[in-house]
């Protein structure tokens, strides 16, 4: 095509040399001329398809070369991209290895503080042995030492109520005995205390209540003595008698004298001894009282009533009061029933002595001093 341009323009540039002279012949020569434009037309389109064929190549050519290059960037930035993540990966491994060592390490740091634990654990266990029977043994020795305390309070209570009749305070050492009983660790003793409890009610239940209103009252007595009269010396005649040995005597009086010289009470005479007697029996019915001898006290009583009945006036009504207040005092003073006791000590020696007939426990496995390796 090229050629064939390139000969166009010299075939136009020189001119063909002019033809001989033909005659004229019409037909032919219109007939040669569209012929030849049709090839120029032909060749023209034929040039503008190539020239479009060329230039549609360069364009294919021009963009597969820049595709080219945008795959050469972009498989630049893959590889680069590729490469750092082989560094990162390669980083990563180092520090799982890294990791995994410091994992074994950790390991074997368990291991042996698994191993130590262990070891400790057995040690304490021993040590735990080890305090229970130092424990066991001064469990036993406080026991011991209570029950003593125990059994020597009843007895003190048993004691104090055989010799001195004080139910109170027997009661007193009764209850102390029961507190020294609770705290004792070993349960075989717990059965003691209701008889204990027991023989503590019965005590309780004889307790005089009343003893200082009694004593207030006989002290009243004491004192109130001074203002009793004491039993006059001739008696009034229970009956005027007119008879005639009335008026014989009456006759002889003015003559004859007849007195009484010793024929009349003691207390008659010396008012002052007789109020001294009572205030003694009252004294010692006292005494008594604080003795808690309830017989004695009573005693002391009746014979300082029967003082008032034959040594003062009997139609005194403060002498009447007196003794109204000694038979209310007697009435409150009558014997009861003695509490027996005992059988609470007598039941704590007998659980001593089966207790100490008991075999001890089997001693403790000994235990390893060394922890495990």
């Amino acid at each position: 095509m090229a050629r064939m341009s390139h000969d166009d323009p010299a075939s136009a540039a020189s001119p063909a040399p002019a033809p001989a002279p033909v005659p004229a012949r019409p037909s032919p020569s219109r007939a040669a001329a569209p012929s030849r434009g049709g090839s120029v037309a032909l060749a023209l389109l034929l040039a503008l398809l190539a020239l479009v064929g060329v230039g549609y190549v360069g364009w294919r050519q021009w963009q597969q070369s820049q595709g080219g290059a945008a795959d050469s960037r972009n498989l630049a930035a893959l590889q680069a991209r590729v490469g750092t993540l082989e560094n990162t990966l390669q980083s990563v491994e180092g520090e799982r290895a890294a990791l995994r060592q410091r994992l074994g390490d950790a390991d074997q740091v368990n291991r042996s503080l698994r191993e130590e634990l262990l070891g400790q654990s057995e040690r304490l266990r021993n040590l735990e042995d080890a305090v229970a029977k130092l424990a066991e043994k001064s469990l036993s020795g406080h026991d011991a030492m209570l029950l003593d305390e125990t059994e020597a309070l009843l007895r003190m209570g048993q004691q104090r109520y055989e010799l001195f009749h004080d139910a109170e305070g027997a009661a007193a050492a009764y209850a102390l005995a029961d507190q020294s009983l609770a705290a004792v660790n070993d349960g075989a003793f717990s059965g003691l205390r209701q008889s204990l409890n027991a023989e503590r009610e019965a005590l309780a239940s004889r307790q005089n209540r009343t003893l200082s209103a009694t004593l207030a009252a006989v002290q009243k007595l004491r004192d109130g003595l001074a203002a009793l009269p004491p039993k006059p010396l001739d008696l009034p005649a229970a009956g005027k008698d007119d008879g005639a040995w009335a008026r014989l005597r009456h006759a002889l009086a003015s003559v004859v004298s007849v007195q009484r010289d010793d024929g009349a009470p003691l207390a008659v005479a010396d008012a002052r001894l007789t109020r001294q007697l009572v205030a003694l029996d009252l004294a010692q019915a006292q005494a008594d009282l604080l003795g808690h001898d309830e017989a004695d006290a009573a005693a002391a009583l009746r014979r300082a009533d029967a003082g008032l009945a034959a040594q003062f006036d009997g139609a005194d009504a403060g002498v009447q009061q007196a003794r109204a207040q000694l038979a209310a005092l007697l009435d409150g003073l009558r014997p009861a029933p003695p509490v027996q006791l005992g059988g609470a000590l007598a039941e704590l020696r007998n659980l001593r002595a089966v207790h100490a007939l008991k075999p001890d426990s089997a001693p403790a496995p000994a235990a390893s001093a060394g922890a495990r390796p």
